[in-house]
């Protein structure tokens, strides 16, 4: 199919999926009672994401997030995944741009795989892209991937004077084997501007990060290496200054699926921060937490900066299933059961000593600008005020009515006790025998952390591989908390210390509840906002 009409049909459709929060969206599977019934239902996904943005054909992988100063927006190239990719040639560069990480415009294609089966770059692997002011040309540095070549992997560049029309630079391949590195894991080229003038690439390879330096964004030298954390393969680095820090953010995969998170170490200096690997666990940020950023539903995580702000763009996994239910607990300890999915972005938030968290982009709340009626569908255990209360003893609860397709729900929880437990279920019906919590589970009496559980008669209960990480208990116990979803896509911040993100099907069309697991704990400012 011609490029550019595939482009501009996947534009199309994305358009069309677009639909306003109201009743009205449910309209298609008239004549169900939305408002006077509980029960629950099987809602399917729009085709296209806006918000966590998914094309409507295909999936994102391994977003690499550029701000671009010449148009002064953020561009996010990503791998483009298929349910039907090529044998040799798959993941071409598709792209979107954004002002905000709240609102994306599609880029359709950006860079081409190869075109035959013996081309290094018969599939493209993550890379980045920097401007150079100087020859008024933007770079692509991408990982070229084919089996059928000596060098499964190599690093391989485009450039182009507009962003439009790339061409590559078939004449230069950066091969690890040339300087001692493996010839099968040599990926993931990352370019930044050091504080000696010089542009830095580093690029993974089998258990340790090698480095090049070049001047002019054309002729690079090799200056060394420096170790991964033990026996793990860390993907998709990503180096940056904020501050008075040094930052590598790294996802761990590979070796170490079970980890499978996107996490930082940092330092007070660039080689600093290379040292930090000679030993890790004596040099994990002290955050209280080895440095995670997110739940394993968030991968492949790189930052960008306007100058102001710095975001993380990374993807969150699309499930497979026979039915919801089967889909929402598909996340095994031993690695998430698919690759790619749905573009999601958090603000980089950094803290007095240094440490990073993750919390909502700013343009999220005004995005959700539509106010939704909520109203109380049953409760046990609770003295309601409107639809704020207070929720005492074991298994309290009150159930709220259907959500939109895009809901943004914000309260203010307070727990009476330091140990007192509470949770946010979502697609919970009145009748449901399975129902999906994100219980805020005391960790001890000064931590917390968020575990997912599939809840009711017939749930599993606790579902292993997709809980957060720890975080200390606010000094009040007050839990300002904030979701955000988009369709089976979902994010939950809590007083900007605590990211969660997870794929739960069946969320749109479906009533949800908060609950108490003991002791007291109060809810005030609920609302939910929508579009």
């Amino acid at each position: 199919m011609n490029i550019k009409l595939f482009s501009s049909f996947a534009i199309m459709l994305s358009a069309i999926s677009l639909t306003a929060c109201s009743d009205d969206e449910f309209g298609a599977d008239a004549p169900r009672d939305w408002n006077g019934t509980s029960n629950f239902f099987a809602p399917t996904d729009e085709n296209g994401f806006q918000t966590y943005y998914t094309p409507a054909i295909g999936r994102c992988g391994d977003p690499m997030p550029f701000f671009d100063p010449v148009q002064g927006d953020f561009k996010v190239l990503y791998l483009q995944e298929y349910d039907n990719n090529n044998t040799y040639c798959y993941h071409p560069f598709w792209g979107v741009s954004t002002k905000d990480g709240a609102n994306y415009e599609s880029l359709g294609e950006v860079l081409s795989t190869g075109r035959t089966s013996l081309e290094q770059d018969a599939a493209l692997g993550t890379g980045c892209c920097v401007y150079n002011e100087k020859d008024k040309l933007y770079y692509i540095y991408y990982t070229g991937h084919n089996p059928n070549c000596p060098n499964v992997e190599a690093v391989m560049r485009a450039t182009s004077p507009d962003f439009k029309t790339w061409t590559k630079d078939n004449l230069w391949v950066l091969k690890g084997d040339d300087y001692g590195y493996s010839t099968v894991d040599f990926r993931d080229p990352q370019i930044f501007l050091a504080e000696d003038g010089l542009y830095h690439m580093v690029v993974s390879s089998n258990l340790k990060f090698a480095e090049f330096i070049s001047s002019d964004l054309q002729n690079w030298t090799h200056a060394g290496q420096f170790p991964m954390i033990w026996d793990r393969m860390l993907e998709c680095p990503d180096i940056f200054k904020m501050g008075n820090y040094w930052y590598l953010v790294y996802s761990e995969g590979f070796r170490a699926s079970w980890s499978r998170k996107v996490k930082y170490m940092m330092a007070t200096s660039y080689e600093g921060l290379k040292a930090c690997f000679n030993d890790p666990g004596a040099n994990w940020p002290k955050d209280g937490h080895e440095g995670v950023l997110d739940s394993r539903a968030f991968y492949a995580g790189k930052t960008a900066s306007n100058g102001t702000d710095r975001f993380i763009w990374g993807w969150c996994p699309y499930r497979t299933g026979a039915t919801i239910h089967e889909k929402n607990v598909n996340v095994g300890a031993g690695g998430e059961p698919n690759w790619s999915g749905a573009l999601v972005c958090h603000k980089i938030i950094q803290h007095s000593d240094g440490t990073l968290t993750l919390g909502e982009v700013p343009a999220m709340a005004s995005k959700y600008n539509q106010t939704k009626e909520v109203n109380v569908v049953d409760s046990k255990g609770a003295q309601i005020n409107g639809v704020n209360g207070t929720l005492t003893g074991d298994n309290a609860y009150v159930l709220y009515n259907r959500l939109g397709n895009h809901n943004h729900i914000s309260m203010t929880v307070k727990t009476t006790g330091n140990t007192d437990k509470f949770g946010i279920s979502l697609v919970r019906g009145s009748d449901s025998q399975q129902y999906y919590t994100m219980v805020v589970n005391p960790e001890g009496e000064d931590n917390r952390k968020v575990n997912f559980e599939q809840e009711g008669p017939s749930g599993k209960g606790f579902v292993e591989g997709i809980d957060g990480y720890v975080f200390r208990r606010p000094a009040d116990n007050t839990y300002n908390i904030d979701i955000y979803t988009d369709n089976s896509v979902m994010v939950m911040y809590i007083n900007d210390v605590c990211a969660y993100t997870n794929r739960i099907y069946g969320i749109q069309k479906n009533c949800w509840s908060i609950n108490s697991y003991g002791g007291t704990v109060t809810v005030s400012d609920l609302s939910v906002q929508c579009y």
